[in-house]
């Protein structure tokens, strides 16, 4: 094993510009901890806002970026029985919350935060913190689930708890959006997709889209969902862009229905109309990710159904400045992989 790696580390100050290469030495895994070669992480738009310096003063201003890997144990820490050398393991986005309900401390543990991130050859992580790679996952593929895929996991089924036959609408090609439309479809749900592309809805309807709007064209989108469902609204929405499109969330969704908050892409609200949100009896649900339980739940359904992460693109570990500019021009339709 080498004595020294690579990493890319956010250092003197936000902003690309200051995301660079580094050399630190391998660590070493303490008492119930394991030492993971890294192969694969992705990028989420949270790891834009962390590069950005977007989480303000509760922000540190050095640290490795990236909450979302997969790689190989190389080493095993004193009184580790979880894993073996040489096991495929994925890292869990919140490292101290393994089951229960969120608190605080939980909440501090996020990696490529809270935490170091996986933007490195070799991470040291808890044992507890991390779970096996399913055999038909590549590590690519791998490397796209904790956070995205269990952020979609949580708003759909742990949280949403959508049944069959119920409507769910789902926003932008995204990869959280694109996992919620795979687990929608899992539960037996109809699915409208929106974008402001066709030929990313042409993507969305390949995945089981059983309807299609471009936002683009078509504006007051929410009025268009509700009269695909014959005006009784979606039972469900996925809400990524925040509270710059949750007018239209608002429109679509029925009396007593969902919407779970995931995103903020589309910038602040115009006229937010709370009045509805009350009159029509309506739940606003916060989702932060979840817990290392519900990411076992999720891989479980994934492979007996041989779910696969839609994967956009793959970009070497020298390119990462590349793999976050192709984030930021937002053509993408998926999740975008470094390979480490």
């Amino acid at each position: 094993m080498p004595q020294t790696m690579q990493v890319m580390e956010l250092s003197g100050g936000f902003g690309l510009a200051n995301l660079k290469p580094a050399t630190r030495d391998v660590p070493a895994p303490g008492a119930g901890q394991v030492l993971v070669r890294m192969r694969a992480a992705s990028l989420n738009y949270r790891d834009t806002l962390v590069v950005q310096g977007g989480y303000g003063s509760r922000q540190r201003k050095s640290l490795v970026p990236l909450s979302d890997g997969a790689g190989e144990v190389a080493a095993l820490g004193s009184g580790v029985t979880r894993f073996k050398v040489g096991a495929r393991v994925v890292a869990s986005f919140f490292q101290g919350w393994i089951s229960g309900e969120p608190t605080q401390e939980k909440f501090a543990s996020s990696l490529g935060g809270g935490l170091d991130g996986v933007l490195a050859e070799y991470c040291v992580f808890d044992a507890e913190g991390l779970v096996p790679t399913p055999g038909y996952l590549s590590d690519e593929e791998a490397a796209c689930v904790p956070c995205a895929g269990l952020t979609a996991w949580s708003a759909v089924v742990t949280q949403g708890d959508v049944r069959p036959g119920q409507v769910v609408l789902v926003q932008g090609t995204g990869g959280v959006s694109l996992f919620a439309l795979q687990f929608a479809k899992l539960c037996g749900a109809e699915v409208i997709a929106t974008s402001s592309s066709d030929e990313k809805l042409a993507r969305s309807k390949a995945l089981g889209a059983d309807h299609l709007i471009n936002y683009k064209t078509t504006p007051e989108w929410g009025k268009a969902a509700r009269a695909i469902t014959k005006g009784r609204g979606v039972d469900h929405v996925v809400e990524v862009g925040g509270a710059g499109t949750l007018k239209e969330s608002i429109r679509a969704v029925k009396i007593g229905g969902t919407i779970s908050m995931i995103g903020v892409l589309a910038g602040p609200a115009n006229d937010l109309p709370v009045p509805l949100i009350v009159m029509q009896n309506l739940r606003l649900q916060g989702v932060t990710v979840g817990s290392r339980e519900g990411l076992e739940a999720m891989l479980t359904a994934m492979t007996r159904h041989g779910t696969k992460p839609v994967v956009d693109r793959v970009f070497p570990m020298k390119e990462a400045h590349a793999a976050f500019e192709h984030m930021t021009a937002a053509r993408h339709i998926g999740k975008i992989v470094v390979r480490i």
